[in-house]
């Protein structure tokens, strides 16, 4: 048995493990620095070019304040002001609706199926209103099942849908926002057009009550498909 082989022999199993642990580690280390270095994220953080953002999205509603915590979460860097003209950027809503409509009606006439609806339209531009985001419509649709036995249990549900595609919705506008694309115009915003209406009208906060809901179409008694979003 040669000199190396002895030496081994004689080391105690914990060092033994203790040695290879700490060499992975420092491997693992090495590699995290080196992929920082080339420009790698944590999954989930996309830090974006400017500091501070208006939103006219009201910020007590459910929609708004979920916005601003994914927008936060993807970019720490990132924060919000209450005045406009202290914003690097403004997110602007245009317009935003949910509705439910029927899509199945049984032969007495009794509806069957409802679709549920949510849609937003909104932009994004800099402080000079150098549109780095031209107006965008997001939309989603769930279909339910409707039950006039179990209408508590239906509103209940109903309320529940629309949170999770409002999630589905912000989720998606926070991947526009982070895009590559919005981070090249904000780079080279002097270049694009200006938004008129921005310089004008300052974006006047929008409150979550207008909803933009036809309650015609609802033949549920007493259903308030809005209720959950206050």
């Amino acid at each position: 048995m040669d000199n190396t082989t002895m030496h081994h022999a004689a080391l105690p199993a914990s060092s033994v493990f203790t040695a290879r642990h700490s060499l992975r580690w420092l491997v693992a280390v090495g590699l995290l620095a080196l992929l920082t270095a080339c420009g790698f994220r944590l999954k989930g953080q996309t830090p974006l070019p400017f500091q501070t953002m208006y939103t006219n999205i009201a910020e007590n509603s459910a929609f708004g304040a979920q916005l601003r915590r994914v927008i936060r979460a993807t970019s720490p860097n990132t924060r919000f002001v209450e005045d406009p003209k202290e914003a690097q950027v403004h997110l602007t809503q245009l317009s935003l609706t949910r509705d439910l409509e029927e899509v199945s009606i049984s032969v007495e006439g009794q509806v069957e199926v409802y679709e549920l609806s949510v849609t937003i339209v909104f932009q994004l531009t800099d402080a000079e209103g150098h549109i780095l985001l031209a107006p965008t419509t997001l939309g989603t649709t769930r279909e339910i099942p409707y039950d006039s036995g179990a209408l508590q249990a239906k509103q209940g549900e109903i309320g529940s849908l629309y949170v999770e595609m409002q999630q589905s919705l912000i989720d998606r506008m926070v991947r526009r926002i982070t895009s590559p694309e919005v981070m090249k115009a904000y780079e080279n915003a002097d270049t694009l057009p200006i938004d008129e209406s921005q310089v004008q009208n300052d974006n006047a906060p929008v409150q979550d009550d207008d909803l933009g809901i036809d309650r015609d179409l609802l033949r549920m008694p007493n259903m308030n498909p809005t209720s959950s979003f206050y």
